[in-house]
C-alpha cells in the first residue's frame, strides 16, 4: 500500500503492511480527511490588496485562506509576513476578492493582476487637483483598479466577489 505524503508535495510514503505493529497511533489522511469539515466561505481562497499608512506608501497583493490572520502576518503582530510589506507597516484591507475555487485558480488571478500593474503606465489622474491636495494612495489605488479590470477583461471572473474597502475613484 501506498500514499501520497500531501496534495503539494506527490511524494510516496510506504505504508506499514502490517497496521498492528505501527509505532502510531495517529489517523490516517484518509480517516481525517473523511472526519473533516468541509470548508467554510472564509477559509475558501481570496486575493488582497492592501495599502501601507506610513511612508513610503505602497501596495501589495497576495493571496490567502484566511485574510484576518495574513493581514496580521503583514502588520507583524505575528510572524510570517511577507519580506517585501516590512516596511510601511501599518498595513489596511483596500480591496478583496473571494470566490476562488481553489488555490491554484487564485494563484492565477494574483500572477496576473501584478502582470498587469507592471505593464500599465502610471498616468497623472489628478485631473483640477493639485498635487499636495490629493491622497498619495489615491494614484497607486486607481492604478491596481486599471490592472484588475484588465484582468476581469481577460479572465471569467463572474463567480468572483470583489470588495473595494478604500475608494480608489
Amino acid at each position: 500500500m501506498m500514499r501520497t505524503l500531501s496534495g503539494q508535495f506527490r511524494s510516496i510514503k510506504r505504508l506499514n503492511p502490517n497496521p498492528k505493529l505501527s509505532k502510531s497511533s495517529s489517523p490516517t489522511k484518509s480517516e481525517i480527511k473523511f472526519n473533516a469539515k468541509p470548508k467554510s466561505d472564509s477559509e475558501s481562497w481570496c486575493v488582497y490588496l492592501i495599502l501601507s499608512t506610513n511612508h513610503p506608501i505602497k501596495t501589495y497583493v497576495g493571496i490567502t485562506n484566511n485574510f484576518p490572520h495574513r493581514l496580521k502576518q503583514h502588520n507583524g503582530e505575528i510572524k510570517g509576513g511577507a519580506k517585501a510589506s516590512r516596511a510601511g507597516r501599518p498595513w489596511i484591507c483596500a480591496c478583496i476578492i473571494c470566490g476562488f475555487t481553489d488555490r491554484s485558480e487564485a494563484s492565477v488571478f494574483e500572477s496576473k493582476w501584478k502582470a498587469f500593474s507592471r505593464r500599465a503606465t502610471r498616468k497623472n489622474q489628478n485631473g483640477n487637483l493639485s498635487k499636495q491636495s490629493e491622497d498619495p494612495s489615491l494614484p497607486l489605488l486607481r492604478h491596481r483598479q486599471a490592472a484588475l479590470n484588465r484582468v476581469r477583461g481577460s479572465l471569467d471572473c463572474t463567480h468572483l466577489e470583489i470588495i473595494w474597502h478604500l475608494d480608489p475613484l
